[in-house]
């Protein structure tokens, strides 16, 4: 079962305030959602909060660990609330969709650096992008 936000926060040393509550909220209702529509949420269950209070809350939580941010390429940031492990990311070039997708397991030749350069890696964060069931479905009666 997945820990109470107010939990959380205090367990990482974060003041608790409704602002931030309402986020972590609007993160765990609607994984992979922008900033902006983060801060949509936040303004529909709380009320007025500036874009920039989301902004900055959403790169405080990200510092903390609390949430996970991706960076797609040619796309906005994406907030989460899965921190747990390593896992990574499908998304649909057509219709933006993204899912979680688990490392693979055995042998995964892709995720082993050729050379670390010295440095000690921790971490691989794989994107994989491809057309989604809805859009292929969407685009089979094309050209006919």
């Amino acid at each position: 079962m997945p820990k109470d936000p107010a939990t959380l926060l205090r367990e990482h040393g974060v003041q608790v305030t409704a602002q931030r509550l309402a986020i972590m909220r609007a993160v765990a209702g609607r994984p992979h959602a922008t900033a902006d529509a983060i801060a949509e949420d936040v303004r529909a269950d709380i009320g007025a909060v500036s874009r920039q209070a989301v902004y900055d809350a959403l790169a405080m939580l990200v510092e903390k660990g609390i949430i996970r941010r991706i960076q797609p390429a040619k796309s906005p940031a994406l907030y989460e609330d899965r921190v747990d492990d390593n896992h990574h990311h499908l998304i649909c070039r057509t219709c933006g969709k993204t899912v979680d997708v688990d490392c693979a397991v055995g042998e995964t030749p892709c995720l082993t650096a050729a050379a670390d350069s010295g440095f000690q890696i921790d971490e691989a964060e794989v994107i994989f992008w491809g057309t989604c069931p809805e859009c292929l479905a969407d685009n089979s009666g094309e050209g006919d």
